[in-house]
């Protein structure tokens, strides 16, 4: 399978989308803000919009070059769309929606995406996860050598949202397309994608693997982005360790260098929770009273002093965390990472 390559630049209305991309066979997601020029990158590669300058290859076929005066009606270019509200005609059936411009067995793709018994159905008869698997169908019908995908997962409740995107995902790594997805949910790009990137105001912050992000985000936005608790404050030398006054004169440490104003990020998952001073050998300590208490699963979340922790419901249940309730939260300085604000 071929690579697709894309540097470009085209000019939004507050900012230009300056990209250099390179998206081999699997999956690469974007993620970031609305408005961030993720679905107009989607749209420029796929012929819906022309950037000012740049090129778009996949391979050696070219299918933009402000250089060389090519731009390829999206016709001729072989990609498969997804669009965000999947964009089916009301008026088709399924099997008609499939095979309205494609190439291949409609009742094969249907088939090997469970819908074969919708075919004669129309799109306002469907659930939101059918229709999502009816558009992907409807791409994949093309035969496309691109897989473009825009928030493919936006338009579906939380339950059907788990299943569609678990099926998304072996999906995806069976294709063995180049495939591009735009998301604003940080934890939808890090399960459907091999690698994420991080757009805002029409560049690329970072790109890296889910969980490198997590482990060492480039900024504060990153850090945020992925869910990351984010404290502002003041950093200095303390020996070995690094020392970060918080505004509400907190002090907490870390094992990264640091100086002057700097982020501190706290995964939810690496804080304690306790009624009394800790014993164990966590070095941060911040007191606080508990703002919320939101039960996810088998998990909790609890909200304290511009924390957010993630409990067990056992130990929350045996700490008998509710609002109001005074705790201790506790998490090492090895967990404590560090970036720069701005």
């Amino acid at each position: 399978m071929d690579t697709l390559d894309l540097d470009i630049a085209l000019p939004l209305r507050a900012f230009e989308l300056d990209l250099k991309l390179e998206v081999p066979p699997g999956t690469l997601a974007l993620v970031g803000p609305s408005g961030a020029g993720k679905s107009t990158l989607l749209r420029a590669i796929a012929g819906l919009a022309r950037p000012d300058r740049g090129e778009i290859r996949l391979g050696g076929d070219v299918w933009f070059s402000s250089e060389e005066g090519v731009n390829r009606p999206p016709e001729r270019r072989s990609v498969g769309f997804v669009f965000q509200d999947y964009a089916l005609f009301p008026h088709l059936s399924v099997h008609g929606n499939v095979t309205y411009g494609g190439r291949r067995d409609a009742l094969a793709l249907l088939e090997r995406l469970g819908i074969r018994s919708l075919a004669d159905a129309k799109p306002g008869e469907l659930s939101g996860g059918e229709r999502q698997r009816v558009a992907l169908a409807r791409a994949l019908a093309r035969d496309p050598r691109v897989l473009l995908l825009d928030e493919p997962l936006s338009a579906l409740d939380a339950h059907t949202k788990t299943t569609v995107r678990a099926e998304l995902r072996e999906l995806l790594r069976g294709l063995g397309l180049p495939a591009l997805l735009v998301t604003h949910d940080f934890e939808d790009a890090g399960i459907l994608a091999d690698r994420v990137g991080v757009i805002v105001d029409g560049r690329l912050i970072q790109l890296d693997t889910a969980q490198r992000l997590v482990a060492a985000p480039a900024n504060a936005f990153v850090a945020s982005l992925t869910g990351a608790n984010l404290l502002a404050g003041q950093a200095a030398p303390a020996g070995e360790l690094t020392a970060v006054r918080l505004s509400d004169g907190t002090t907490v440490y870390s094992t990264e260098e640091g100086a002057g104003a700097v982020g501190v990020v706290i995964h939810p998952w690496e804080i304690a929770l306790s009624t009394q001073p800790a014993s164990d050998s966590a070095l941060n300590h911040v007191a606080g009273t508990v703002g919320s208490v939101t039960a996810i699963g088998n998990r909790v979340r609890v909200e304290l002093a511009g924390l957010t922790a993630e409990v067990t419901r056992d130990s929350a249940d045996r700490l008998g965390i509710a609002e109001g309730t005074r705790l201790i939260a506790s998490f090492k300085a090895t967990a404590t990472r560090l970036v720069p604000l701005g």
